[in-house]
């Protein structure tokens, strides 16, 4: 996204009980993990046993957040653009917008924000603080789209989007303990908020309380019957227990219980399984996934993809995603690890072809 602050979509901020790092991607706090590699020490952490010479380095998340990728687009190493256009909202600053109910960004100070879609029919979601939740259909063909917000005092409603704020700022864990405060307060005046129960499970998550965080889930689920958000954030805190098993489970079921499949959230916490068994062709079909339900627009997961080739030691194909990683957060804070990435892959692949 050109505008806006980039929202990554895939979401997997808990400590993994593995040797991982931790790096933070995005405005609200999503993290992706990897295993060390060479270039480990760019995100600031130490390395407990020696870096791979052969990966560089990984993200995990959240961010995170379907259709399939295409038979072609699978048969190929070529990274595909799948059909999408773009177009402009406007409505209140700092905005939260999601599109079929997959989180896509916030607005800028002007609140403003330049979004990916594919064809065909989706539904438009923006909230902002002290605003009433607004839906909108997104008409094909239109550039430009505006979303006028009402100003709302119910307290259960205002509660909850404090919650949510909190969460999203926070970056310890006395914050989080804060954020899960406002998530029981907000519950206490309407438990049936499954997004709410949703919202303190992922902190709670973070906080490493897997328990009390599946319990969030079934609350949510009680509320919620069919929920593909629970069982994608399930499906994360199973895995960060190391429940691999009901992992995959609880991922499959959300996808399953997404209008279309569209969950890439699932799709990338299956990605991240996958990687932990050492199946990366399973792995990167599922980024790829992710990829183009996202229309194209998270460079996370892109960074995520360039990993998981380097484990396979095709070497081109991981230049070709984190150069596509770079022509979409050429500024990001990763940007120059990236960066000096690709200059140690290219020597790696000296000789060879690199994609464009």
């Amino acid at each position: 996204m050109k505008k806006g602050k980039s929202q990554a979509i895939c979401w997997d901020r808990g400590r993994l009980a593995r040797n991982a790092l931790k790096v933070r991607t995005s405005s609200d706090g999503p993290l992706y993990q990897s295993r060390l590699s060479r270039f480990a020490l760019i995100a600031g952490g130490t390395p407990a046993v020696p870096a791979s010479p052969l990966t560089a380095f990984g993200l995990i998340a959240l961010i995170f957040i379907c259709a399939s990728v295409s038979l072609a687009q699978r048969g190929t190493n070529k990274l595909a653009s799948p059909s999408s256009s773009s177009f402009f909202l406007t409505t209140e600053p700092n905005a939260i917008v999601w599109i079929d109910d997959i989180r896509r960004g916030v607005t800028d100070a002007t609140g403003r924000i330049e979004l990916k879609t594919s064809t065909g029919r989706h539904t438009l979601r923006v909230r902002a603080l002290g605003f009433k939740e607004a839906t909108a259909p997104l008409v094909a063909g239109r550039r430009n789209m505006a979303v006028k917000l009402v100003r709302t005092t119910e307290q259960a409603e205002l509660a909850f989007q404090q919650a949510e704020d909190a969460r999203e700022k926070a970056r310890d864990d006395e914050a989080r303990q804060k954020a899960a405060e406002l998530y029981r307060a907000a519950l206490k005046l309407r438990p049936a908020n499954a997004a709410a129960h949703v919202g303190l499970a992922r902190v709670l998550l973070d906080l490493n309380q897997y328990e009390p965080a599946l319990a969030e889930i079934d609350a949510a689920r009680r509320a919620r019957p069919i929920y593909p958000e629970a069982s994608a954030v399930e499906g994360r805190i199973n895995r960060e227990a190391a429940f691999t098993d009901e992992a995959i489970k609880s991922f499959r079921r959300s996808i399953r219980e997404a209008p279309r499949g569209l969950q890439p959230e699932a799709h990338v916490g299956l990605a991240r399984v996958f990687e932990d068994k050492g199946q990366y062709d399973e792995a990167i079909a599922e980024f790829r996934k992710a990829i183009d339900q996202l229309s194209d627009s998270e460079p996370v997961i892109y960074q995520l993809l360039g990993a998981a080739y380097e484990k396979q030691q095709k070497f081109k194909e991981a230049v070709a995603a984190y150069e596509k990683y770079l022509a979409l957060a050429p500024n990001g804070s990763l940007a120059p690890a990236i960066r000096s990435i690709i200059d140690q892959l290219r020597r790696d692949a000296a000789g060879q072809e690199i994609i464009p």
